[in-house]
């Protein structure tokens, strides 16, 4: 029952991560996932969540809404990801 959730968490990982990332060894990557989700649980929006985040979801929200006449751009994952964040 569980396949097709670990299937797609395993796809968006590789899809929008590791294609894009260079990794010199296991230590190098554990730290590069461990950035990677914390953007996909904090600051990534979900589709399936209405536009949350899994954190926002949850009742956790440490996130302001960026208003677009005041925003700047914040660097996620080492530069990969760029997203506005209210200035």
């Amino acid at each position: 029952m569980s396949h097709p959730f670990v299937e797609r968490l395993i796809a968006t990982v590789r899809r929008e991560f590791l294609d894009h990332v260079l990794f010199w060894n296991s230590l190098d990557l554990d730290r590069k996932l461990a950035a990677f989700q914390s953007y996909y649980n904090s600051v990534r929006v979900h589709a399936s969540l209405n536009g949350n985040t899994p954190m926002e979801a949850g009742g956790e929200s440490n996130i302001r809404r960026a208003n677009i006449s005041h925003f700047t751009w914040q660097s996620h994952c080492r530069g990969l990801v760029h997203l506005p964040i209210a200035a």
